[in-house]
């Protein structure tokens, strides 16, 4: 184990440790926003903050929430959900090289597998790096994406979303995740078949289950780039076009 005071004084980790725990900071933030959705959809505080320590992946809580909170069904909620957290296994595939020691150590790695931590791991060339990034942004984001979660939940009840804007904060987050992923051929072919896909389907389908209807054409339907050539990105394995 690093000495907290050993990392910062180290100039080659002192880097990591700021840059990961600025986008710990950063990503904290939206946890006020999912705490006052959740508790304006008719959760409680507990309910809220049980959520967020147990999940721990943003994108699924977010999801579930405005699905509820658009009077979509639990069934709707729940399964737009997994789809979206099923990525975390990919991410799983990627740090099970990186990540070593018992099972006990593995299994908090997993609770701690996200996107934040997976981007800035794979984003360092050292092993050393690597394991520092992956910890300390998984640990970071978790203490402030609770922290806020719990902020969020207690202001929930007295304030309103639409008025204070918080309810952009959901859509906002689906951008900042989806944006990079628009610069392969790839990326954008999914985006647009699912979205396709969705608006078809939102005249005659319940609320949440046109995006889960979207999501699965999104996993079946768009086949490998054969033949191209490119950079390969570090966590999917996507080929640049």
């Amino acid at each position: 184990m690093i000495a907290p005071r050993a990392l910062w004084r180290d100039p080659d980790l002192r880097p990591v440790v700021v840059a990961s725990l600025t986008l710990s900071l950063a990503v904290g933030a939206f946890g006020v926003s999912f705490g006052v959705g959740a508790v304006a959809a008719g959760a409680s505080v507990a309910q809220t903050c049980v959520m967020s320590l147990l999940v721990f992946t943003g994108a699924s809580q977010l999801s579930a929430v405005s699905v509820i909170a658009a009077g979509g069904s639990a069934a709707s909620a729940l399964g737009g959900a997994l789809v979206l957290a099923a990525r975390n296994g990919v991410y799983a595939l990627t740090m099970g090289r990186r990540i070593e020691g018992s099972v006990a150590r593995r299994l908090v790695a997993a609770q701690l597998t996200i996107d934040e931590s997976t981007a800035m791991s794979v984003a360092q060339d050292d092993p050393r790096r690597q394991r520092l990034a992956f910890w300390i942004t998984g640990a970071a984001v978790y203490v402030c994406w609770n922290l806020a979660t719990l902020l969020g939940a207690l202001l929930g009840g007295a304030i309103d979303p639409v008025t204070f804007g918080l309810d952009a904060a959901f859509p906002a987050a689906y951008v900042a995740m989806v944006w990079p992923q628009l610069r392969t051929s790839r990326g954008r072919l999914a985006a647009g078949l699912g979205a396709v896909v969705c608006l078809a389907l939102v005249p005659v389908l319940p609320v949440g289950v046109p995006i889960l209807c979207a999501a699965l054409a999104v996993l079946v339907g768009v086949p490998a780039d054969p033949g191209t050539t490119g950079r390969t990105d570090a966590v999917t394995g996507e080929v640049d076009g």
